[in-house]
């Protein structure tokens, strides 16, 4: 079973610190890295840049920051949605933000989970890795013959 982890994360520093505490829980096996919402789309839909993706599973579980270039996390969220092939796939919004609108816009456009970015070192490593940990190892997806209505 596949259990690629997407991190959709435009800050540098946020990105190292994410790996860092996947690493520490033996969870950085698999962590493709994507930088701006179109780069998250075309990843996910096998499009443009990631074409050659062909026929590659979805990845495990999806982290999403809301402040993203190009498209907005949030609007990521949306299309995911929307479309059969990915409404399903577990989506965590991993941000800095702590606005009340936007925990509630990511929960009514299909969010899986909410998680705000601690400002402390230790418990960012230790909010990842409990993440992580939950994501890959303890929830169980959907059976994929049972994802899609017709």
């Amino acid at each position: 079973m596949n259990q690629t982890i997407l991190l959709v994360e435009d800050n540098e520093q946020d990105e190292m610190l994410i790996l860092r505490a996947l690493r520490k829980v033996n969870l950085a096996n698999q962590v493709d890295v994507v930088r701006d919402g179109q780069q998250a789309l075309d990843y996910l839909f096998q499009e443009g840049e990631f074409a050659d993706r062909k026929n590659q599973d979805l990845p495990t579980v999806v982290l999403l920051d809301i402040s993203l270039p190009r498209i907005s996390g949030l609007e990521v969220l949306r299309r995911l949605r929307a479309n059969p092939k990915t409404q399903l796939l577990p989506v965590a919004i991993l941000t800095s933000s702590d606005d009340d609108q936007d925990r509630l816009t990511s929960y009514l456009d299909g969010a899986n989970s909410f998680v705000r970015k601690p400002l402390a070192f230790g418990e960012f490593v230790e909010t990842v890795a409990r993440l992580g940990i939950y994501w890959v190892m303890t929830n169980e997806p959907p059976p994929l013959a049972q994802a899609t209505r017709s």
